[in-house]
């Protein structure tokens, strides 16, 4: 997007920017795309040559003419997520969601898709003076980020979820939406996930009198009325301990409100309208309580009535890898008016909501990406040719689009069975067994589908050759947003140990709900010839996890914590591929739902097993984790 070409650089419809439009005659042809016609299309490659009615001297430096890869309606082409939806929906929602999102569908391929281009464009700028001096640390972002902001408004991309018009199902209609808006927003996804949260936690605290007015903004349809939230956790320490980096400290006053003083070191979404954020209040003597019992919960609007700032300071924007359509900041808090919302020291158990709810919109983000990268290698497969055929016809180039299939399939899945339990939390329909397992399934679903996003995107860009590489296409764009989803909302190894805190909690039971789910549901697929390997396998790698618990169990907490990733790793691989079998279990299942969960099957599904019996968790091994770590460094030799 740094060329200087006066036209658009997005058509919609379109996903690569064609900035070479301008230069190419009228009488340009395309390739015949039909199947094993290699020399036919070879025939017309040359003919698509002679038909350039260019001067020599403008095709040495314009002579790259490869059709770009054109997709359309992403819910129609989309078909695991239709035959989902038809498995799992009273036959009323599905006839009435289908034509949400298949409407839904075109006005992302039309509107939606160009305004993402234009965020990327146009990232957000921080104007702190005035042209006369005066201080206004104001986030100027672009138009299209404005109208993403009315069009999820428009659509209920939040909204949906806590109107419940089809009851437990309407977080699973939601997830859907916002997986199909997730790489076309321009990053508006990122926002929209602590706007659920947010609203979430409100929602948690039983919607009180003083956060009535910020819920139905949070949750309107109206673009005049809808707000969105950040939420402001991270401070200069940085990180995920929040318990030990937080300094921000809350001063009561004498009406009951408080006033916050701090910094806050990475703030995203820094233009929204609410936040809500950790501090520690102070007693009389000014002293405050260390550690996560010290921190509470606070609710403040970041502008006055005025539309000043609320004794906020915007100290700059980050300089960010990805995500930067979207406005990240350092802020200072001098003195800014806010709410207390969770009783005091109860600050981290009232924030857990929100945090759930931004891990499941990170899987929704993980997933999406996948999905968009590959839909679009699919469809360049059809139109490039090399060696004489296109790269459809190339047995190695499909195996690996098909490989990166397998593991979209099963991760859209496992995001499914999440979002499915969730809608039956939240309409008082779960379990205590879903709830359970809602509990271990959020981490390790977001800690495992972020680093498939990140395999598969690179993957995929690889897939296009040189062309991959190119900023002009909105490929790298693509791959530089997906590398946050391992990091944003906990790292994996973060939300390992957040898995075995959720087997702590309940005292192993979440582990007997995970055996007996996947029991089942594999006995209701045992009776299908087709899936019998597949089921084999994944009774062989159930009876490997039972084994590993029951060894790791006796060897001490260090054993569990150097193998805390394998093991969700292995909840990942052993759940997602009996949600796979389960979907090929289906009457109506395809030949390639069959192929994609033995597939899935064929892989190490149990690797915390396979590393236990190769003495990887031994306290010998972590020493010499830190050997290997450090030798030549100066601190070789030292006490770590």
């Amino acid at each position: 997007w740094r060329s200087s070409a006066t036209c658009k650089p997005w058509q919609s419809g379109r996903f690569l920017p064609r900035l070479w439009e301008r230069c190419q005659p009228p009488s340009r042809k395309g390739i015949n795309t039909t199947a094993g016609q290699g020399q036919q299309v070879g025939t017309q490659e040359k003919q698509v040559l002679e038909n350039l009615e260019m001067p020599l001297a403008r095709r040495e430096t314009e002579s790259l003419f490869q059709e770009q890869p054109e997709t359309g309606n992403q819910y129609l082409e989309d078909a695991l997520l239709r035959s989902y939806l038809k498995t799992h929906l009273p036959p009323k929602v599905l006839e009435e969601v289908d034509q949400d999102l298949e409407r839904f569908g075109n006005r992302l391929l039309t509107k939606i898709r160009p305004l993402g281009w234009e965020c990327e464009l146009n990232p957000p700028v921080f104007r702190q003076y005035d042209a006369w001096g005066q201080r206004v640390d104001q986030i100027v972002t672009c138009s299209a980020w404005r109208k993403m902001k009315e069009i999820a408004a428009e659509e209920g991309l939040i909204a949906e979820a806590y109107e419940r018009r089809y009851s437990n199902w309407s977080r699973l209609h939601q997830a859907v939406k916002l997986y199909l808006f997730s790489s076309c927003s321009g990053g508006f996804n990122c926002p929209l996930a602590m706007t659920d949260g947010a609203a979430k936690v409100i929602e948690s605290l039983g919607i009180p009198g003083s956060l009535k007015n910020a819920f139905d903004h949070l949750t309107s349809r109206d673009p005049k009325k809808f707000w969105t939230s950040g939420q402001w956790m991270t401070e200069r320490r940085g990180g995920s301990d929040v318990a030990n980096g937080t300094e921000t400290v809350a001063r009561k006053q004498p009406d009951g409100t408080y006033r916050l003083y701090g910094f806050k070191w990475f703030t995203s979404a820094a233009d929204s309208d609410v936040t809500l954020t950790l501090a520690r209040v102070a007693d009389a003597e000014g002293h405050v309580k260390q550690g996560s019992s010290g921190l509470s919960l606070f609710f403040l609007k970041v502008r006055d009535e005025e539309g000043k700032m609320n004794s906020i300071q915007v100290q700059r924007l980050k300089d960010k890898l990805g995500t930067r359509q979207m406005a990240t900041a350092e802020l200072w808090l001098d003195g800014a008016k806010a709410e207390l919302i969770s009783a005091e020291g109860r600050g981290v158990a009232s924030i857990s909501n929100m945090l759930n709810i931004t891990r499941i919109h990170n899987v929704i983000g993980a997933v999406a990406s996948m999905r968009r990268m590959i839909s679009l290698s699919r469809e360049y497969a059809r139109r490039r040719v090399a060696f004489g055929k296109l790269l459809k016809d190339h047995p190695l180039h499909m195996q690996t689009i098909a490989r990166m299939e397998v593991q979209t399939r099963g991760a859209f899945l496992l995001l499914m069975e999440i979002v499915r339990l969730l809608g039956l939390a939240e309409t008082n329909m779960a379990s205590e067994q879903d709830q359970l397992l809602l509990r271990l399934l959020i981490p390790v679903a977001k800690l495992y589908t972020g680093k498939q996003a990140s395999a598969v995107v690179v993957e995929a860009m690889e897939s296009f050759g040189g062309q991959g590489y190119m900023e002009d296409t909105g490929l790298p764009v693509i791959l530089r947003d997906a590398l946050v989803l391992s990091i944003w909302e906990g790292t994996t190894n973060i939300l390992s140990l957040d898995v075995l805190r959720s087997l702590t909690k309940s005292q192993g039971e979440v582990m007997s709900v995970f055996f007996s789910t996947v029991q089942k549901k594999l006995e209701l697929a045992s009776s299908a010839a087709k899936l019998e390997p597949a089921v084999k396998r994944m009774r062989v790698a159930i009876s490997s996890l039972t084994r590993f618990m029951q060894a790791a169990g006796s060897k001490g907490a260090l054993t569990m914590e150097l193998a805390a990733r394998d093991f969700s790793y292995s909840l990942a691989r052993i759940y997602t591929g009996t949600l796979l079998i389960e979907h090929a279990a289906r009457p109506d299942a395809s030949s390639t739902d069959i192929s994609a969960a033995r597939r899935w099957c064929n892989q190490e599904l149990c690797p915390a097993a396979t590393e236990l019996e190769n003495s990887s968790y031994e306290a010998e091994e972590a020493l010499q984790d830190s050997a290997l770590v450090y030798e030549g460094s100066p601190a070789h030799g030292s006490r770590l």
